[in-house]
């Protein structure tokens, strides 16, 4: 978990996913290229397949976060150790079981994410938080 800058989204539309376990927020491809900069563990560079495993399109809102440890919204969604880059604000499916057990392996933490109080909870929302 670096300070070099995540990659950004390089669009906006429905090939956006969120990483299940730090809630980074990319297209397919990148992720398909360069894996995510917060968990180099699962490689997904490597294992394409995987990249559907421990990644989601459905998520909750956008933040971009250019200084996470100054951030006090970085560090209230705990992302505040992260690379700087793009994030969702919740993700609304758990990282697998399998996948659970990596992050113990590699003794990172990994925080299920909350009960969502509503359904339509599952479907991107159209604005964007940007915070340094």
């Amino acid at each position: 978990m670096g300070s070099a800058p995540a990659q950004i989204p390089t669009s906006f539309g429905h090939e956006l996913r969120a990483c299940l376990r730090c809630r980074l927020v990319k297209t397919y491809d990148q992720f398909r290229d360069a894996g995510c900069e917060n968990c180099p563990f699962f490689k997904m560079e490597e294992d394409h397949e995987r990249i559907v495993e421990v990644t989601t399109p459905n998520f909750n809102g956008i933040i971009s976060v250019m200084d996470p440890s100054r951030s006090w919204a970085a560090r209230w969604l705990r992302i505040g150790k992260f690379a700087p880059g793009c994030y969702t604000l919740a993700v609304s499916e758990p990282l697998p079981e399998e996948m659970q057990h990596l992050c113990q392996e590699e003794r990172v933490q990994y925080m299920p994410p909350k009960r969502m109080r509503s359904k339509s909870i599952k479907t991107k929302t159209k604005y964007c938080i940007a915070l340094s």
